[in-house]
């Protein structure tokens, strides 16, 4: 039976048949594989993209397409049946973390892709969380059924033990690796098998289930009937008086479940040989929500803590969150939005409710990868790219100014690497200024600064691989060669003891002279707690217009650092006392003493530096385990684990990150080539006193 592909282009569907979802997974589980095939089988591409070949429509930049990865989160539109479904691809990397992280802020569900042989990988755990701390509902598709090694079964237990989820297996698979041929589906009870058509479009529907899963089909189907019966009062009772429950009942019942976050929908397939995604299509309209499901949204009504609803329909009142910015050679700034209520039209003004200022819309694109569409008008529950608003950036509210609403913003993680950057010429400064301030506009976790002492200019972001693609963004996209530093470790410094300090700064001259007085109190703070600034004056001993200078002299010390020129963090600072002058006492006056404070305090408050520790996991075969775990431990890692899979052990372990330069090379040399590894920053961790002083004396 040949599958109908329905794909009406009237895009102003009813808001329950419209579905955000993102496609997010470990890399290299075939998330962008998967999408194209997606898009394929949706009529919104009319030829099937291969990463190997290249040709991807959501790889669209140049290096993505080079490296077989995926970099930027790119959004499509397309159709399927009658319903409408927004999809953004996300980058499996984690130096692209933020990407994922914003991708999941806008979503209402999300596809969670595992490789049917690798199982639950580190960055699937990753990206889980990050879903489950936005409260995603989410399906699973288990890909790459066709690989040597797959495993559903035991992928499925994964899901369960190492996510801590309630999977409930909605398809079985027929065969496995090369015998891999299609699946049973479990609510209908049909075989659908793939074979005859390469291209996947055409498939076999048939009521005779092959013999040789006739056993694990009833096992499951009974597992599943069970487990959609317990989340329905109604349907338990049917189900303990032996009664049949029929298909419609059962989907409503696990719809409103998977909504719920209670149970996570598992299918198969492998998108590379075209089997197993249309009933993942279907899974995405039958079970994800829409926005009408999701119903409101939650804000703050700005300045205050007071909690504000905008229902999620185009007749109310306009909100939308700015999640991405992308600088685009044609038109310029784009700022991807989510709709969430009310109506936006073209050449109409918008709140930026973060800046307090008003920006103009000029045109609204509906993208697809990086082709676009021009709109009119835009509606609650779409994601759509504004062009116009020059100022917004990632994680802006924008509203309508007589209604303002605070949207829960995006927080991401701060960077672990940094490197000295400088034009190859004098006359390039200026271009690789602004193309530098450019991708910091683009990517939250990318943060530019100058070294005041040494006028460098240092770049700091996710990993090598993330400063590696900017660098070479910058010479193709912007045309602005320079030389690079070698990565440096970006490290922390603390305090470990409570001390009291005094700055005071006083200054005479012929006319008015300077005075700045000011006592504070340092404390340490636990681990990636950041720094603290609490103001305890009391009877006016510094007037309140000088709290906020000796505030900014105290961040410019902590930012310069004490011990080796790092910054200092995990610290509160209470001001407690001071004096002041009626005619002497400035703003830079209280700032001076601020700082003069901090440099006196931190000194005997016993200083200690901290570094990022990476968390590590390593593939390599069986027989190079040992030699594997003697190279970690010599790079001071500390060994948390190994597990075995097919032939393969996977060591688990927490290493610093300044020991980890190369290390690749140094992998695929002791393993003859065959090991893999995965890092993604964990936590800082004190530097042991004899390397500090190493440090010190280089």
């Amino acid at each position: 039976m040949a599958q109908n592909i329905i794909a009406t282009k009237n895009r102003n569907v009813a808001q329950d048949k419209i579905r955000n979802v993102g496609i997010i997974a470990h890399i290299d589980s075939g998330k962008t594989t998967t999408t194209e095939r997606i898009l394929f089988y949706t009529g919104r591409s009319y030829k099937i993209g291969d990463i190997d070949d290249g040709d991807t429509q959501m790889d669209w930049m140049d290096q993505e397409r080079e490296r077989g990865i995926t970099i930027v989160s790119a959004a499509t539109t397309t159709f399927w049946k009658t319903y409408r479904i927004n999809i953004i691809d996300t980058p499996g990397h984690v130096d692209f973390t933020a990407e994922v992280e914003r991708s999941l802020r806008v979503l209402d569900g999300g596809v969670v892709v595992f490789d049917a042989e690798e199982g639950v990988q580190s960055q699937s755990e990753t990206v889980w969380r990050q879903a489950d701390k936005y409260k995603v509902p989410r399906l699973t598709f288990i890909n790459k059924m066709d690989k040597l090694g797959a495993n559903f079964e035991g992928t499925v237990n994964e899901i369960r033990d190492r996510l801590g989820a309630t999977p409930i297996v909605m398809v079985y698979p027929i065969g496995k690796e090369d015998t891999f041929r299609g699946v049973v589906d479990l609510i209908t009870m049909k075989a659908m098998i793939w074979g005859k058509d390469e291209s996947g479009i055409e498939y076999e529907t048939t009521d005779e289930i092959p013999e040789e899963v006739q056993g694990k089909v009833k096992e499951f189907r009974s597992q599943m009937i069970e487990q959609i019966a317990e989340t329905d009062d109604a349907l338990l009772e049917k189900y303990l008086h032996g009664e049949e429950i029929e298909p419609d009942l059962l989907k409503k019942a696990l719809r409103k479940s998977v909504i719920r976050y209670e149970l996570i929908p598992v299918y198969a397939g492998t998108s590379l040989r075209n089997k197993g995604v249309q009933p993942l299509l279907d899974a995405i309209i039958d079970y994800l929500p829409s926005p009408k499901d999701l119903k409101e949204v939650e804000g703050l009504l700005p300045g205050t803590e007071e909690t504000i609803v905008r229902q999620l329909v185009p007749t109310e009142k306009f909100s939308a969150l700015a999640f991405k910015i992308q600088l685009d050679p044609h038109v310029g700034k784009l700022t991807y939005a989510r709709i969430y209520s009310g109506t936006l039209k073209s050449g109409t003004y918008v709140y930026n409710v973060n800046s307090g200022n008003k920006e103009r819309v000029s045109r609204i694109l509906l993208m697809h990868a990086n082709q676009r569409e021009e709109i009119e008008e835009a509606y609650s529950g779409e994601i759509v790219a504004l062009v116009g608003p020059k100022a917004s950036k990632t994680g802006d509210t924008l509203a309508d100014e007589d209604h303002p609403i605070q949207l829960e913003q995006i927080s991401f993680p701060d960077p672990v690497i940094s490197l000295a950057i400088e034009p190859k010429t004098k006359s390039d400064q200026e271009k690789l200024s602004y193309a530098l301030q450019r991708l910091a506009d683009e990517d939250p976790t990318f943060r530019v600064k100058v070294d005041h002492e040494t006028n460098q200019t240092i770049m700091a972001g996710m990993g090598e691989l993330h400063l590696e693609i900017l660098v070479d963004r910058m010479k193709r996209e912007m045309g602005v060669d320079a030389n690079i530093g070698k990565p440096q470790v970006a490290y922390k410094e603390t305090i470990t003891k409570s001390v009291e300090a005094e700055g005071k700064y006083i200054k005479q001259t012929g006319g008015h002279g300077q005075y700045g007085h000011c006592m504070i109190r340092l404390e340490p703070l636990g681990r990636g707690e950041g720094f603290m600034f609490e103001n305890k004056i009391k009877g006016g001993t510094i007037p309140s217009e000088f709290i906020s200078s000796v505030e900014k002299g105290v961040i410019q010390a902590l930012e310069k650092g004490v011990l080796l020129g790092f910054p200092v963090t995990d610290l509160k600072i209470q001001l407690y006392d001071g004096s002041y002058h009626d005619i002497d006492s400035s703003d830079i006056a209280f700032q001076i003493a601020g700082t003069m404070a901090v440099q006196n305090g931190v000194k005997s408050a016993g200083m200690t530096l901290l570094e990022p520790i990476m968390k590590l996991e390593v593939t390599v075969p069986d027989n190079f385990m040992g030699t594997a775990i003697g190279d970690i431990s010599s790079r001071r890692g500390k060994v948390l684990g190994t597990e075995k899979r097919n032939k393969v052990t996977i060591i688990k372990a927490y290493a610093p990150l300044a020991e980890l330069s190369g290390y690749a090379t140094v992998l695929r040399s002791l393993t003859e080539g065959r090991g893999v590894f995965y890092m993604e920053p964990s936590h800082y961790e004190q530097v042991p006193k004899n390397i500090i002083a190493s440090m010190q004396t280089t």
